[in-house]
């Protein structure tokens, strides 16, 4: 909320969030679904628009976006269509977009993000445009391998107030997607895309409701969390200023320039009838059966709701850890893998899978941030053997540690690499108690001080005893057989 000169505002924000969709193939043609490949290599005459050509649907990119209808408690349509939305861009090879108006594939859903639900107007699919690379020299590179993409586009009612609530949203769909398989969502590649529309209303004491008569703005094209946070922040202060000198907001397009940390003004903002909506000749109505859409809906996996609540409550994790899990998805199933197999060994489990947790969110993590390749070589069995030689006391912690790195770099066993390596746990009796007494006879100094109250240097001879076995002595005995010698 704004307050100037005694007059409070409240931001009033929908979002438009477009999503290239993963399939082999573009929308309405064969060529490749491969916009990194080199300029203009994966085209043909019907994404380029040619006379004469003819579209044909990617029943896939419809199935992905019906699940994501779904999954984001839409109605979904059983009589949908595409039109035609003509514009002229000269990355937009047709001077049309196909895409859908007045019967969209998903309508009146919703997504809860911390105790706020947000309204979803609807989910509709369409083609993506080219991409536009521009020069210093005063002329601009058109590449159409991108002109034709599946593309999804999510539209949100006004609901959202800020830009902590926008972005919540946003992370949150990004990771439903991901989920789902229906997209990478990578917002730096351009695979996921945020458009605010935001106007001020003058707030009212005692009543949330807010007043839709001001223009609304519209920032186009933000490809970063920090982008949308920054543009909504600078927006809202832009439109404050203008309303409090007495002067109207325009309905308008505008850019962000991430240089300035500004927004910059591109257009006036069309209206529906701007783009001349007409039914797209070329391609019949698409028909669902209620068998279709829960064949469909069939194949929806846990989503990030579900998991949180099942890591948090049935496993007992730390919410950061949860947190963890739920935005590294790979490294998640792993860990349900690995619990999975714990649950099958008798004792400990809880404890077990407390100690899978932590070192796949703390010592595993730090080895794949250091690597180049960041991918784990060893199976969650291999990882389970891990973890249960550690809850058995068969190695240290520091141990460990070396053990788990050998795994990662190498993908082997950790009994084969502790039986390679000579790095079991020293439990002889007799051998620890010849180790204390050579760490007892080099140290009488650290002794002397022990026996005139000193307690350091209890641990001082602790931490020599370690030195000396390499960390491999069992820590309970080496303690009991120290304090029996000194005593």
């Amino acid at each position: 909320m704004v307050n100037m000169k005694n007059k409070k505002y409240q931001s009033v924000i929908g979002l438009e969030i477009h999503s290239e969709l993963k399939t082999n193939s573009k929308m309405f043609c064969s060529c490749p679904n491969d916009f990194d490949a080199e300029p203009n290599t994966n085209i043909c005459p019907i994404c380029l628009g040619h006379p004469g050509t003819l579209p044909v649907i990617n029943k896939k990119a419809v199935e992905k976006v019906i699940k994501v209808g779904s999954a984001l408690n839409c109605k979904i349509a059983r009589v949908s269509k595409f039109d035609r939305k003509s514009y002229f861009y000269p990355d937009l090879p047709k001077g049309y977009q196909i895409s859908q108006f007045d019967k969209p594939l998903c309508e009146k859903g919703h997504l809860k993000v911390k105790d706020k639900r947000i309204t979803i107007r609807r989910i509709h699919l369409e083609e993506d445009a080219g991409k536009l690379t521009h020069t210093d020299e005063n002329y601009s590179l058109l590449d159409c391998n991108r002109a034709g993409l599946p593309l999804m586009e999510l539209v949100t009612e006004p609901d959202i107030r800020s830009s902590e609530e926008a972005i919540a949203f946003a992370k949150e769909l990004q990771l439903i997607l991901r989920y789902l398989d229906i997209s990478n969502a990578n917002m730096e590649k351009g695979q996921m895309r945020v458009e605010v529309n935001i106007s001020l209303s003058e707030k009212k004491e005692g009543s949330d409701e807010v007043d839709l008569s001001n223009a609304r703005v519209e920032i186009k094209n933000l490809n970063s969390f920090k982008a949308v946070k920054g543009a909504i922040k600078y927006e809202i202060k832009r439109q404050t200023q203008l309303l409090e000198k007495g002067k109207k907001v325009d309905r308008e397009t505008r850019g962000w320039d991430a240089d300035k940390n500004k927004t910059l003004s591109q257009r006036k903002k069309e209206e529906a009838h701007d783009y001349r909506y007409l039914p797209e000749p070329d391609l019949p109505p698409l028909i669902f059966s209620d068998e279709e859409i829960e064949k469909i809906q069939e194949e929806i996996p846990e989503l990030p709701k579900e998991k949180r609540k099942k890591f948090s409550e049935e496993y007992n994790l730390k919410n950061q850890n949860v947190n963890f899990f739920i935005e590294n998805i790979k490294v998640g199933k792993f860990f349900e893998k690995t619990i999975k197999l714990i649950e099958k060994e008798k004792g400990k489990e809880e404890e077990m899978i407390q100690l899978a947790a932590n070192y796949l969110t703390s010592d595993l993590q730090g080895l794949v941030n250091q690597a180049s390749k960041r991918e784990i070589k060893f199976s969650p069995e291999n990882f389970t053997q891990f973890i249960v030689l550690i809850d058995q006391g068969k190695i240290s912690s520091k141990i460990a540690k070396k053990v788990l790195e050998e795994m990662f770099q190498t993908g082997k066993e950790p009994s084969q690499i502790i039986e390679e390596k000579g790095l079991s746990k020293i439990n002889n009796q007799d051998k620890i108690e010849g180790i204390i007494q050579k760490v007892i006879e080099k140290n009488q100094e650290a002794v002397s001080d022990f026996r005139s109250g000193k307690k350091n240097a209890f641990q001082f001879l602790i931490g020599q005893i370690m030195k000396e076995t390499k960390g491999r002595a069992n820590i309970e005995k080496v303690r009991s057989v120290l304090k029996e010698k000194l005593n």
